[in-house]
């Protein structure tokens, strides 16, 4: 039997769950910088919008009960990679602490809202 349980954040329906887990697994949708009223945070400052993307990533690893030492994979979407890698490895490496999954950073043209300049999406584990 599959153990199935998603998490959402209620601010806007785009049709997908914040995270979804199955049998012990679970999957994080892209996070961004936006606050628990779903304001958009750090116009233009990417360190502003990193710190509150992975607070964001920490509610949807909250929501099963799980921290940032279950994460496995991680996927990082920079609009800016050439500049904003530096910054935002900094601070990702300041919020893993030692630990160290796998992951990716991508550049990409644009993110699903102009003023985005960050998105992270993850792989946990909850056994």
């Amino acid at each position: 039997m599959k153990k199935i349980k998603t998490v959402n954040h209620d601010l806007w329906d785009h049709g997908i769950s914040q995270g979804f887990s199955v049998d012990g697994t679970v999957y994080i949708s892209g996070q961004f910088s936006h606050d628990s009223e779903g304001a958009f945070v750090g116009d233009g400052d990417i360190e502003a919008q990193t710190r509150q993307t992975l607070a964001n990533l920490d509610r949807v690893l909250e929501g099963f009960n799980i921290t940032r030492s279950n994460l496995a994979y991680l996927e990082i979407y920079l609009t800016n990679a050439l500049e904003d890698t530096g910054p935002a490895i900094e601070i990702f490496k300041e919020y893993m602490g030692e630990h160290r999954p796998a992951g990716s950073l991508i550049g990409v043209n644009h993110l699903a809202s102009p003023e985005q300049l960050i998105e992270i999406s993850a792989i946990a584990y909850t056994e």
